[in-house]
């Protein structure tokens, strides 16, 4: 079978537990030298998805290739998982030397404050998600990388089409976080025009993990799960019926490896709406009462309902569907049990033994 190279970095091998969907991807994930793989530098990557996403492209391109980093002193299980050091996407000069010592074919930004926490410092986020960006940027542009940004469904606001959302349409939002996703649309669409940059960009909607909730207005999807199962009781602060685009992490980030190896030629945009599911905070406690039959959820809402209630509620992802093959996985009920599974073995178990021996 012929080996296909992917603009210079080389031919994939399958990662483990994904089925390849044609014939086409099959030929882009055949293992090769691995010194053919991209070297990957992911920023902000204790956040939600950098660990995972780390996880998920070591398993594909091999430990040494991926490069966790952030600002955070990291956990002895972070530093035993992979290369991982220091990066501040606001020293320039600092991202120079990381990116020149260590070979980077890729960065993968992932550092920005979301949207409750950036409307809480305005300052800091324009500094983090926009100061940040434009460092990111202009290296990638500099040293010729290959950079994917994420976006949100916080890039959309009050002006814009809510059931379905499509890919182009006005936008107009109204809180920091989503300015500033805006801004890296275009910004990055602008060097990919002006100087060929290979910027790529994907919307995400809510994504779900059994991470903790980090301070985002689609968290309650996730904070629900934590405090149904160790109470029976979870107090939202959105209304019952406010429905939300969402996703699993799972599909969220091989729908970010997949984009990343499409060739170019393929892409007739850079910057794509992706989603798996549409569903509000009642469907969601629904379905969760299956494992808690005595779930208790009131309704507090909050300033997050003003957020939620500018952004979409069903996502149009058809041109990510159509032009590279874009398919999820998972749907609400498997969503549902993935996550009482997950919370329940790795938090809720662990601290009642941990509560158990110190009775002890």
């Amino acid at each position: 079978m012929i080996l296909k190279k992917i603009l210079n970095v080389g031919v994939i091998r399958p990662l483990r537990g994904i089925k390849l969907q044609t014939q086409s991807q099959a030929i882009r994930l055949i293992s090769c030298d691995r010194k053919s793989y991209p070297k990957i530098l992911i920023t902000g990557g204790l956040g939600q998805l950098g660990t995972e996403c780390a996880k998920l492209l070591r398993s594909a391109y091999g430990e040494e290739h991926v490069i966790l980093s952030d600002i955070i002193k990291p956990s002895d299980e972070i530093v035993n998982s992979g290369p991982y050091i220091f990066a501040d996407i606001l020293d320039f000069k600092g991202l120079q030397k990381i990116v020149v010592n260590h070979r980077i074919d890729w960065i993968i930004h992932f550092s920005a404050l979301l949207s409750a926490i950036g409307e809480q410092n305005v300052p800091l986020a324009v500094r983090v998600n926009i100061e940040g960006l434009h460092n990111v940027i202009e290296l990638a542009k500099q040293y010729k990388l290959r950079v994917f940004v994420p976006s949100t469904i916080g890039a959309f606001g009050p002006d814009s089409p809510r059931n379905p959302t499509p890919n182009v349409t006005i936008q107009r939002p109204r809180t920091i976080y989503g300015v500033s996703k805006v801004h890296g649309e275009l910004i990055g669409e602008y060097y990919h025009h002006k100087f060929g940059l290979d910027f790529r960009c994907l919307r995400f909607p809510g994504v779900i993990s059994s991470d903790p909730p980090g301070g985002g207005t689609t968290d309650y999807a996730v904070a629900i799960f934590f405090d149904a199962l160790k109470t029976g009781k979870y107090e939202c602060y959105l209304k019952p019926d406010t429905r939300l685009p969402m996703m699993y992490i799972d599909d969220c980030l091989r729908s970010l490896h997949e984009f990343m190896i499409t060739p170019p030629e393929k892409l007739k945009r850079r910057v794509y709406n992706v989603t798996a599911m549409s569903f509000t905070p009642e469907e969601l406690a629904n379905e969760l009462a299956n494992y808690v039959p005595e779930l208790h959820v009131s309704y507090k809402p909050d300033t997050r309902q003003l957020i939620a209630d500018s952004w979409p509620q069903v996502f149009d992802d058809s041109e990510a569907r159509r032009d590279w093959g874009w398919e999820h996985k998972y749907d609400l009920k498997k969503l549902v049990e993935l996550m009482v599974n997950d919370v329940m073995e790795n938090y809720v178990k662990k601290e009642r033994k941990h509560y158990t021996d110190s009775v002890v």
